[in-house]
């Protein structure tokens, strides 16, 4: 039957904390209820998405989870990640909440996503509605540390296994970064300061970000590199200010 529309209804601590995060990201509270239970309603355009709050709920205990697919999965990134900026003074990439960038998923048809993980500790996979057309060309020899950062993808963003996510790219990065092409080791680096910061090591991903500002870049990588490039002053300035410098 055509027209069908099915709609997560996701648990959280606090249907408030929830309203503040998704307005962020420019949704509007379409129906709200305190009693007999916590429940709330949100939409942006066609998206829309319910919230039940669970006395006693610990968000990283969560096993909730949604998918969903959109057209352009930069653009709407741009849009979540200014919101949040205005909203909480920055782009959360680690802790709850936090979102992470849009990066190829090897496990998921090589779409590109990104995924938020919501005060209810929901991780919503975004990704992109169609597949990326196939290049003409011939494609380019197998690149070990570009195919190290898509598996470290899987590992930290969509399993949540930050640890294991490090390890891979800790052990590519020390055998081919000398060797490595200029842009995938900017992005290898960035996503490593990343994971750093969700392990709560400031320190790292502060060496880290140093090392991505110091790779010569030319304009056109710079172009390529735009939103990396930015996530990473984003980070650099929400380093606390003992080891900003």
């Amino acid at each position: 039957m055509a027209n069908e529309v099915a709609i997560p209804q996701l648990p959280c601590r606090s249907i408030d904390d929830v309203i503040t995060f998704y307005e962020a990201l420019g949704f509007s509270t379409t129906y709200r209820q305190t009693r007999p239970n916590p429940y709330i309603a949100m939409r942006r355009e066609d998206l829309e998405m319910h919230f039940f709050a669970i006395e006693g709920f610990d968000p990283t205990d969560s096993y909730g989870a949604c998918a969903v697919y959109v057209p352009d999965t930069g653009a709407l990134h741009r849009s979540f990640a200014d919101g949040l900026r205005a909203a909480y003074g920055k782009v959360p990439v680690s802790g709850i909440p936090r979102i992470t960038a849009p990066r190829k998923r090897k496990n998921d048809g090589r779409r590109t996503g990104f995924t938020m993980v919501d005060p209810g500790g929901n991780w919503i996979r975004i990704f992109t509605a169609k597949e990326t057309p196939e290049p003409t060309a011939a494609p380019p020899p197998a690149n070990k540390l570009a195919t190290a950062l898509e598996n470290a993808v899987v590992l930290g963003d969509s399993k949540g296994d930050t640890a294991q996510a490090v390890k891979i790219l800790d052990a590519n990065l020390a055998r081919v970064q000398e060797s490595a092409h200029p842009t995938d080791l900017v992005e290898a680096l960035v996503y490593r300061a990343e994971l750093a910061l969700r392990q709560e090591d400031s320190e790292q991903a502060r060496t880290l970000l140093t090392r991505v500002r110091a790779i010569a870049l030319q304009d056109s990588d710079r172009e390529r590199l735009a939103d990396c490039l930015a996530l990473a002053e984003d980070m650099a300035k929400d380093l606390p200010d003992d080891v900003r410098n």
